[in-house]
């Protein structure tokens, strides 16, 4: 159990959710997991600044340099497999990678999305959108989910979820700021140290968490 997992973040703008990871693993609390390498879709993301800044490696898989989202995934397995990557984490990564990749790291890839799943979830509902929708519904609360990543988009299953209360003056950008900042940043950091720490089992599509005895 004490073997060093190694992690690699894929992100593909500010990194803010990559932050929380790196604050967390600072603290002690990303359990038998290391940050090792940061992989963005955009050369001009900020999470490369925020990895170099803890030196933390950096690469960069430019994703309008391919007009094929298979190969673009094929050549991410590759990179991730080159970087020996125990658990990959989506930390705002905005491209859905074909099944290869999913098939090469089963049950090792985790995302966090900015809803109650299965609310508000899926192909088109992502950054922003999510919460206007969730306003647009009127819902009185919304949240966040750690899910293990599969070829369906927001179709693996749940690890963790944080419910936040949505408010009567709410515009999309303060429930965004609110859900990060009261869930996203606090379950992300969590699951990704019970991934590490195997201390997760998934049976019949369902996550289980392996209690401390």
């Amino acid at each position: 159990m004490n073997n060093t997992k190694n992690i690699v973040v894929l992100a593909s703008g500010g990194g803010t959710n990559l932050q929380a990871l790196i604050d967390a693993q600072k603290r002690g609390e990303l359990g038998n997991g290391k940050i090792t390498c940061v992989i963005a879709s955009k050369a001009d993301a900020y999470a490369l600044t925020r990895a170099k800044e803890n030196g933390i490696k950096t690469r960069t898989l430019i994703r309008k340099d391919y007009s094929d989202v298979v190969k673009y995934s094929e050549d991410m397995r590759d990179a991730l497999i080159e970087e020996k990557a125990d658990v990959i984490v989506y930390a705002g990564f905005m491209t859905i990678l074909d099944k290869c990749v999913c098939d090469a790291f089963e049950n090792k890839m985790v995302n966090v999305h900015p809803a109650l799943i299965p609310s508000f979830c899926g192909k088109g509902y992502y950054g922003l959108h999510v919460h206007e929708e969730a306003l647009k519904k009127g819902v009185k609360v919304s949240g966040a989910t750690v899910h293990f990543v599969t070829a369906e988009c927001d179709g693996g299953p749940i690890i963790l979820q944080k419910a936040v209360e949505v408010l009567d003056d709410d515009t999309p950008e303060t429930l965004q700021k609110r859900i990060m900042e009261q869930a996203e940043w606090k379950i992300l950091p969590k699951a990704v140290a019970l991934l590490c720490d195997e201390k997760i089992e998934i049976r019949n599509g369902k996550t289980f968490l392996k209690q401390e005895v």
